[in-house]
């Protein structure tokens, strides 16, 4: 199913529960006439009436009365790695289900904190935690977030995500070069966003060579390796088999997940400058026996400590 039938099957489902309502509120049952229920009711029809650019621009004045008001750069913590805002100072914290329009992230290992602040030297704002497409979340909801992150005046994201290695095995951190978009969706679909970029926008480098460059600096100065590589993203959640992996591997990827790809498309039709950085925490299907989500959470933690010290040290230089 493509993101325009979603798109349209939630429609349904909103134009469904509203219809259900209006019915019971004309059939006058005490229960119709509650606060609650009327609240609902009045919430359905004002999310069906605003359209997107709406949405973005009432979250980012939230935001901003809220106390967010500078951010340089935005951080995408993915999967183990949101440990990271925990280090940000005079940091302002809000939990998702308190920010409107936002979505809601259920995997083990998202906080969902939205976290502003301080982070070596610079104006950060974190996500802890993602928004996924095999949550159930339509591709707006998902790369949300990115568009909110470009209106409050973030002139770039670090985007980070934990990924199966095809090209290099488990502990690796790998900069991401390009990525290969095979989830068969693409978030630009639909009526065109022109405040923010073209009908048509390049891909060329949508992961920003200087941003990349200044990356491997600072690594090779810590005393970092950092790879480098394409990364293949996939709608999930199910891994992939060993037959895709060996297709994969022909079409050049290096490593293969299941978000990443769609917040960065966003982000380069909005005009952000963007680092992407894999850590590789498990072989993919075929080169070992079992794949599960407690080995991503696993070697995140083992490898978080110098994750944490790159980006913090690339901040810095950025």
């Amino acid at each position: 199913m493509d993101s325009v039938r979603i798109s349209v099957a939630l429609n349904s489902d909103v134009q469904k529960e509203q219809e259900r309502l209006e019915y019971a509120l004309e059939s006058g049952t005490e229960l119709c006439h509650s606060t609650f229920f009327k609240r609902k009711l009045k919430k359905i029809k004002k999310d069906k009436d605003m359209n997107l650019m709406d949405k973005i621009n009432e979250t980012a004045q939230f935001l901003k009365d809220k106390g967010i008001t500078a951010p340089e750069f935005g951080l995408i913590l993915g999967s183990g790695l949101g440990e990271l805002a925990g280090e940000i100072e005079n940091a302002v914290s809000i939990d998702y289900a308190g920010i409107p329009n936002w979505g809601r992230s259920t995997v083990v290992g998202h906080a969902g904190k939205l976290v502003y602040g301080d982070l070596a030297g610079r104006k950060v704002l974190a996500l802890q935690g993602r928004f996924h497409f095999y949550e159930g979340n339509p591709m707006e909801v998902v790369t949300f977030p990115v568009r909110v992150m470009k209106a409050l005046g973030c002139e770039g994201v670090i985007v980070t995500n934990a990924a199966g290695g095809i090209g290099y095995g488990p502990g690796t951190l790998m900069a991401i070069s390009d990525h290969i978009n095979l989830t068969g969706q693409n978030p630009l679909i639909g009526a065109n966003l022109d405040e923010f970029g073209p009908r048509f926008p390049d891909m060329s480098d949508a992961y920003t060579k200087a941003y990349r460059e200044k990356a491997h600096a600072v690594a090779e100065k810590l005393g970092i390796e950092l790879k480098e590589g394409v990364y293949l993203g996939v709608t999930g959640p199910t891994y992939e088999t060993p037959a895709e992996i060996r297709a994969f591997q022909t079409l050049g990827a290096s490593a293969v997940g299941m978000s990443t790809v769609p917040e960065v498309i966003v982000a380069a039709h909005s005009g952000l400058k963007v680092l992407g950085i894999s850590a590789i925490t498990n072989f993919a299907a075929g080169f070992q026996s079992e794949l599960n989500h407690e080995e991503v959470v696993e070697v995140t933690e083992r490898i978080k400590e110098n994750f944490k010290g790159l980006v913090k040290a690339i901040l810095a230089e950025l």
